[in-house]
């Protein structure tokens, strides 16, 4: 009789872990964050993606991602592109209807200050949000600036967004992304990557 009940109990155990098993593997399977976004851990024994981030990176690390998830979207805008990044820079022939179209637009949209204006390096990082109309809420904020450099730099590389994000405003959404960007909010690191004499206020 002890045996029998043991053997019961040995089975509705076994049962039970198979079921939860089972539950695992479906609410995995069934996950609603990208596959290449699937949020990555020190116990994981595979590299991170997309990135990673490392205290040798020069700058704040900015992951870009391919559709908003989370509070913000990230984007890095660099002043010369690398050649096989030249798709990414042009500018959509279509009202824009993916997260694609609106990071091509704005990157298309940028125009920096003159050289003899401008900082080699110089890096500036900006944050706002888009009504459904594609016009922006109020002015964009700065959250980051390279150190080091004089107010005028500062100064002149704000006023270039600004005036290279007037110039494209307000952009064309569709219904869909544009109700999905409402309000949200986008940061834009800037990156002038130039390679040009140095300027007097480079420390």
């Amino acid at each position: 009789m002890l045996r029998r009940v043991a053997l019961c109990l040995s089975l509705a155990v076994l049962a039970t872990g198979l079921a939860a098993a089972a539950n695992a593997q479906q609410r995995q399977q069934t996950n609603p964050v990208p596959f290449a976004h699937t949020p990555c851990s020190v116990l994981d024994g595979e590299p991170c993606t997309p990135s990673t981030c490392s205290v040798f990176n020069n700058g704040p690390c900015l992951p870009e991602m391919d559709y908003p998830y989370g509070e913000n979207l990230q984007l890095t805008i660099l002043t010369v592109p690398p050649q096989d990044q030249a798709e990414k820079y042009r500018k959509p022939d279509h009202d824009l209807n993916t997260v694609g179209d609106l990071f091509a637009a704005l990157r298309a949209c940028w125009s920096p200050p003159p050289v003899d204006a401008a900082r080699e390096g110089m890096q500036m990082t900006i944050r706002f949000s888009f009504k459904r109309s594609g016009e922006i809420i109020g002015m964009p904020r700065v959250t980051f600036a390279t150190k080091g450099v004089s107010a005028d730099t500062r100064t002149t590389y704000l006023n270039a967004i600004n005036a290279s994000l007037k110039a494209c405003l307000p952009l064309k959404f569709t219904g869909g992304l544009g109700g999905a960007l409402a309000g949200r909010p986008i940061m834009i690191r800037y990156v002038d990557n130039r390679a040009f004499a140095k300027t007097a206020d480079k420390p």
